[in-house]
């Protein structure tokens, strides 16, 4: 079956030519209300995103993701790998939070909050129009043979493209191994610290390679996110729409015409001056629909504006709209469908701030050495070794430390060292430790016994172990 001329945008990506070859987005500069909005946005964004590495609270750095040591701070709340399951809950959370955004507003996050659209369209492209000029100016000089002018432009762009990949790659260290480490690194020098170093250029050519060359095409083949929106978006979605009702009217579309009576002749509003396709960052003809390569950046709302403003014709023409309500002017209403997406994320945000509020400073597991029975000593003592592990999950090292049996009478000693000890900042104490208690205090074979854990004589800890004695027989 044969495509209709009209839909033949479907059979391939924006950015690819007949023959396959990759097709150079050179958009035109956008201006306009929503890119002014979209301006403050992204510098708010892009000075948290420069500094939460650098910013702490109570001594924790305020967003870390320290993969290797598995030590995670989410605004300033340290999770270590035994507050997974919080990391967990958190995860979702952002997860739901984005599908309701999408089921809601469309690819309203890729436009104006993802960082490859903040880092491409408000760093690296203004710099691009900068030194290269706007839309005519770029294509001129790509099509220009290599000279003087195009060797300075080009060379200009490529070392200032590359020191910033090189900061960005500096920070998304810190996020990584803390930016204390990597302050301490550069204090040390690059070259007492290669592997990192080596690591360091890996990342900064991968962020070259993104944003100087690759650049849209993350957007439509890397990431996933567009490709869910066929499965997240319905006819009540609030997304980037060209209404092609008042557009195109009975007779389509036609070019402006001086004092013609279009609404007479049957033609809409849109004059076909491609506009909104030559401002796109992704190089695709809004007027075609919803499409995965859109990624709601609303220049194509601020160019049409602009033209309609022009010839005297109501702004509004490409807007935020819904499919229903181009087509029967419904406003935009909850649906069933987001009010149970906002239902289980109240749920897991209530369910997180609980657990939160549940979660200790510290974290202490007694655990019985394996392989290891009961000893049974003088005057019907038994007694069991066992080994502590202790989390200190705060940035103040815990002092006086000491270990209390609370369920049974008995006995408990720590081996090698003193009755107390010390749990380091944000560190980990081990040990070994006996615990004895007198058979008559026992009920059989398998025992739950609860530990206290003692800061200066205040409890801050409870955990459980099983003790073994011998078996009882009746």
């Amino acid at each position: 079956m044969e495509t209709p001329e009209n839909e033949t945008f479907r059979d391939s990506i924006g950015t690819v030519t007949e023959e396959g070859k990759r097709a150079w987005v050179f958009p035109k500069k956008p201006s306009g209300k929503f890119y002014k909005y979209r301006k403050w946005v992204s510098y708010g964004l892009l000075a948290f995103l420069l500094l939460s590495p650098f910013v702490k609270i109570g001594g924790n750095q305020f967003l870390m993701f320290n993969v290797l040591e598995r030590r995670f701070n989410i605004f300033g709340f340290p999770f270590w790998p035994q507050d997974f399951h919080l990391f967990v809950v958190s995860m979702i959370i952002g997860v739901i939070f984005i599908t309701l955004f999408t089921v809601a507003f469309g690819r309203i996050f890729c436009g104006w909050i993802c960082p490859q659209t903040i880092f491409m369209e408000m760093v690296f492209r203004r710099i691009e129009y900068w030194i290269e000029g706007d839309r005519g100016k770029q294509i001129r000089l790509s099509k220009q043979p290599w000279n003087a002018e195009k060797i300075r432009k080009k060379g200009l762009k490529l070392f200032i493209f590359t020191v910033i990949s090189f900061l960005i790659a500096n920070v998304f260290l810190a996020y990584l191994i803390g930016s204390d480490k990597l302050v301490q690194y550069i204090i040390d020098g690059p070259f007492s610290h290669l592997s990192t170093l080596i690591s360091l250029l890996i990342f900064t050519a991968v962020f070259y390679f993104v944003f100087a060359w690759f650049r849209e095409q993350v957007c439509i083949i890397a990431c996933p996110y567009g490709r869910l929106q066929g499965a997240l978006l319905d006819t009540k979605s609030i997304v980037v729409a060209y209404d092609h009702k008042r557009g195109e009217a009975e007779n389509g579309r036609k070019k402006f015409r001086k004092n013609e009576d279009r609404q007479a002749l049957g033609h809409g509003d849109c004059i076909d001056c491609f506009q909104c396709v030559n401002v796109c960052p992704t190089g695709i003809d809004i007027r075609n629909g919803t499409q995965l390569e859109c990624v709601n950046c609303t220049a194509c709302i601020d160019e049409c504006d602009h033209i309609m403003e022009s010839i005297n014709l109501p702004k509004g023409l490409i807007r935020y709209a819904s499919e229903e309500n181009i087509e029967k002017k419904v406003p935009f209403k909850l649906t069933a469908r987001m009010k149970g997406y906002i239902a289980v994320l109240s749920i897991l945000i209530g369910l997180l701030t609980g657990m939160l509020f549940l979660r200790n400073d510290v974290e202490a597991n007694v655990l019985r050495l394996p392989g290891q029975l009961y000893e049974h000593k003088e005057n019907n003592i038994i007694s069991n070794v066992f080994t502590y592990k202790l989390v200190n999950k705060t940035t103040k090292e815990i002092d006086n430390v000491r270990f209390k049996l609370l369920s049974h009478k008995g006995t408990l000693k720590l081996v090698a060292t003193s009755d107390s000890f010390v749990v380091p900042s944000q560190g980990i104490a081990e040990g070994t430790l006996f615990i004895e208690i007198n058979n008559s205090a026992l009920s059989g074979d398998r025992n739950k016994i609860k530990i206290g854990v003692y800061a200066n004589d205040e409890l801050i800890e409870t955990t459980t172990a099983n003790f073994l004695g011998p078996r009882s027989y009746k």
